[in-house]
C-alpha cells in the first residue's frame, strides 16, 4: 500500500511538472481537453501538446484529483509546506481539471494580493478552464474579482480621488467624460467580450457567461453609449446563428434597455469620436449593418459628432423589430424569437409611459424619416389604449390602416415611430399564419396573437 502511494506521488509530481513545462514551451495554449484513454499504453507522459492544444490522458485523472486536493487542503491547514512556485503549478493543474475547487482560487487570490502572481496569468488560466468547463461558476466569480483588482489599480495609478471612482471605474479629469476609457481598460473589455462569446458558443444558454458579460459592461463601459452601440450591433450576427438561445436574446434586451437609459439621460448629448474598441484594439472597418445602426443613432463611422434625440430611440426600435421579423421568417418554430418580440414591445410601451412628452418622431438630420415605412412610404396606424397598464400614447394621423393583403408592407413588422401599432402586429401575425405550414411556428404565432389580445383589453 505504501509503495502504491509512493508511485502515485511520483506520477502526480511528474504530471504537474510536465504541464508547467508545456506552458513554458508554448505560452499561447488556447484549449485544453481530456483524451479518452482508460489505461496507460506506453511508458510516457500522459500530457500531449499539439500546437496550441493541450491534452491529458484520462487514465491519470483519477490519481491526480484526490492527490492534489489533499495536498492543497493540508497546505491550508498548515500541515504541509509548498513554496510559491509549487503552489502556482499545483493550482494550475488542479483548476484545469476541476475549476470549481474554491480553495485553489482563494490561494491564487492571496498570491495576487501579495504581488506574487500576475493578474493577466490568472485571467489566462480562467480562459483555458472555460474551454472545458464553460459554465464553471467559480471561474467566472474569480474573473470578476481579478477585474475589480485591476480597475482599482487603474484608479490608484491615475491618482483618482475616492469620489471619482464609481463602481471601480475611473473617471479622471484628463478623460474629459465617461465616453473615453484608458487603453488597458479597452483591451480588458475586448478580451472579456471574446471569452464570453467563446464560452456561450460552447454551451447553449450559458447563463453564467452572459451574466458575466453584462457585469463587465456595467463596470468597465459604464455610461459609454458607443460601446453599448458596438455591442448591440455586433450581437446581431451571434443571435442570428443561435436563434434558440434565450440567454443571447436576454443580453440583447439588456443592451436595448441600457441604450434607452443612457439616451434618455441626455437626449441631445454628443458622443466622442474615439470608441473604446478603437482605443484598445485594431479592428476592421464597420460592417454595413453596424453602419446602419450607427446612422440610427446619429453616429458617423468616420467619427463625426452628431446630436442624439428622441428620433434615435424610435429608429432603434424600428431596426430591432425589423431584425426580429427577419429571424422569425427565416427560422420558423423558435420560441426564443417570439419571446424576444414580446419583450421589445413591452420595452417600447414602458418607455412611452415614462416619457410621454419625449419627442420620438423628430428628424435628427441623419436623413431618416422615422414615421415612414421603408417599403412603400405608408405609415402605420396605432391603437389608443394601454398595454399592461402602460399607455400607448396618441394615435398617429395616417392615410389609413395597414393593408392586411400587403405582405411586403407587413413582412418587416410595424415601425415603432410614435405609438406601437397593435393592429399592424395583428396583421403581421395573420399574414404569417396564412402562409405558415410549420406546426411550431403556428403555435407560437397563435400564442403571440392571444398575448396581443389580452394586453389590448387591459
Amino acid at each position: 500500500m505504501a509503495e502504491f502511494e509512493k508511485e502515485v506521488a511520483v506520477l502526480v509530481q511528474r504530471v504537474v511538472r510536465d504541464i508547467s513545462n508545456a506552458f513554458k514551451k508554448n505560452p499561447n495554449i488556447d484549449e485544453i481537453g481530456i483524451i479518452p484513454c482508460p489505461e496507460p499504453r506506453y511508458n510516457r507522459s500522459p500530457i500531449v501538446l499539439i500546437e496550441t492544444k493541450l491534452g491529458l490522458e484520462s487514465w491519470c485523472v483519477k490519481f491526480l484529483l484526490p492527490s492534489l486536493h489533499r495536498k492543497l487542503l493540508l497546505y491550508r491547514q498548515r500541515k504541509n509546506y509548498l513554496d510559491r512556485e509549487a503552489l502556482v503549478d499545483v493550482t494550475v493543474t488542479l483548476l484545469l481539471l476541476n475549476p470549481d475547487f474554491t480553495t485553489a482560487w482563494n490561494i491564487r487570490k492571496e498570491l495576487l494580493q501579495c504581488g506574487l502572481l500576475n493578474p493577466e496569468k490568472d485571467l489566462y488560466l480562467g480562459k483555458l478552464a472555460l474551454t472545458r468547463f464553460p459554465k464553471s461558476p467559480e471561474t467566472w466569480i474569480h474573473r470578476r474579482w481579478v477585474i475589480l483588482q485591476f480597475l482599482q489599480q487603474c484608479c490608484a495609478q491615475k491618482g483618482c480621488r475616492k469620489e471619482q471612482c464609481e463602481g471601480y471605474l475611473c473617471h479622471t479629469e484628463a478623460m474629459g467624460s465617461s465616453q473615453n476609457l484608458c487603453t488597458h481598460q479597452a483591451k480588458l473589455l475586448h478580451q472579456e467580450m471574446s471569452v464570453c462569446s467563446e464560452a456561450a458558443g460552447r454551451y447553449p444558454s450559458n447563463y453564467n457567461a452572459w451574466s458575466h458579460r453584462i457585469w463587465v459592461l456595467q463596470h468597465i463601459a459604464k455610461d459609454n453609449v458607443e460601446v453599448f452601440l458596438e455591442e448591440f450591433s455586433s450581437m446581431r450576427r451571434w443571435v442570428s446563428m443561435h436563434v434558440s438561445d434565450h440567454s443571447g436574446f436576454h443580453y440583447r434586451q439588456f443592451l436595448l434597455q441600457a441604450l434607452l437609459t443612457e439616451l434618455c439621460k441626455a437626449p441631445h448629448m454628443s458622443t466622442a469620436g474615439t470608441t473604446l474598441y478603437q482605443q484598445g484594439t485594431t479592428t476592421t472597418s464597420p460592417s454595413a449593418r453596424l453602419t446602419e445602426t450607427r446612422a440610427a443613432f446619429g453616429l458617423d463611422p468616420s467619427g463625426t459628432e452628431r446630436q442624439l434625440g428622441g428620433g434615435t430611440i424610435a429608429q432603434l426600435f424600428d431596426l430591432e423589430m425589423e431584425f426580429c421579423s427577419e429571424l422569425i421568417h427565416s427560422y420558423p418554430g423558435h420560441e426564443a424569437l417570439w419571446c424576444h418580440r414580446r419583450q421589445v414591445v413591452f420595452l417600447w410601451h414602458k418607455w412611452r409611459r415614462d416619457h410621454p412628452h419625449f419627442p420620438c418622431n423628430t428628424n435628427e438630420g441623419n436623413g431618416l424619416h422615422l414615421s415612414i415605412s421603408k417599403d412603400n412610404g405608408q405609415a402605420f396606424s396605432s391603437v389608443e389604449g394601454s398595454i399592461n397598464g402602460l399607455p400607448c400614447g396618441d394615435a398617429m394621423e395616417v392615410d389609413g390602416p395597414p393593408d392586411p393583403c400587403n405582405a411586403k408592407q407587413l413582412k418587416g413588422g410595424p415601425l415603432m415611430s410614435g405609438s406601437l401599432a397593435l393592429t399592424a402586429e395583428h396583421s403581421f401575425v395573420s399574414i404569417l399564419l396564412d402562409d405558415c405550414g410549420h406546426s411550431e411556428q403556428r403555435r407560437f404565432a397563435l400564442a403571440y396573437r392571444k398575448w396581443l389580445g389580452n394586453i389590448s383589453r387591459q
